[in-house]
């Protein structure tokens, strides 16, 4: 049998370029160079891809599950024009004050996936462009990557701080990952 090849993304700042004010349509949606080829050419290595992602902005009141339902359409729609997917996105809904369990860093999304599944997370990679994303996948078993895109991208050229968990594997971006993940798998083989 074939094992089940997880990874997990991040969604803004790792896919598509993120916001201070965050992405709160469609519209604003939009690609990271290379980010949809990549995912693409994991799909086509035979590997599943899912999102989590904290949405605080609907706790928050800036934008509807209706607006995150069409940027994910959106999304989903230009990843098959490129012959890419993403199986399942999980997201919080959650304001930070509202001290929910599947806000990153906590680690509900994670269980969730995993629940999802029926798989056990460990050694998965979880892939971001924060300590949160990373320190969210650790506490449920995944193989921490770092992305310098979106909020990673002040990591660049330099040791990453102490709020990293140890072991984090830090790439240019999403496509450097998937080169670092393919050839690891390749040397594997």
């Amino acid at each position: 049998m074939t094992p089940f090849k997880l990874v997990i993304l991040d969604r803004d700042g790792t896919i598509n370029e993120d916001s201070d004010d965050f992405i709160k349509s469609a519209d604003e949606w939009k690609p990271l160079p290379g980010a949809l080829d990549a995912i693409a050419r994991l799909n086509h290595a035979g590997w599943h891809v899912v999102v989590v992602s904290n949405q605080s902005g609907l706790g928050r009141g800036l934008f509807e599950v209706s607006d995150l339902n069409a940027i994910h359409a959106k999304m989903h729609q230009m990843l098959a024009a490129v012959g890419g997917r993403i199986d399942a996105v999980f997201y919080c809904p959650h304001a930070p004050d509202e001290a929910c369990h599947c806000r990153k860093p906590a680690s509900g999304l994670f269980e969730q996936i995993a629940d999802r599944y029926g798989l056990d997370l460990k050694n998965v990679p979880v892939v971001g462009d924060s300590a949160r994303d990373a320190i969210a996948g650790v506490a449920a078993g995944c193989e921490p990557h770092l992305v310098l895109t979106g909020k990673g991208a002040v990591y660049k050229g330099r040791a990453l701080p102490e709020a990293f968990p140890q072991h984090t594997q830090v790439h240019n971006n999403l496509s450097a990952f998937v080169d670092f993940l393919l050839g690891r798998e390749e040397e594997r083989a």
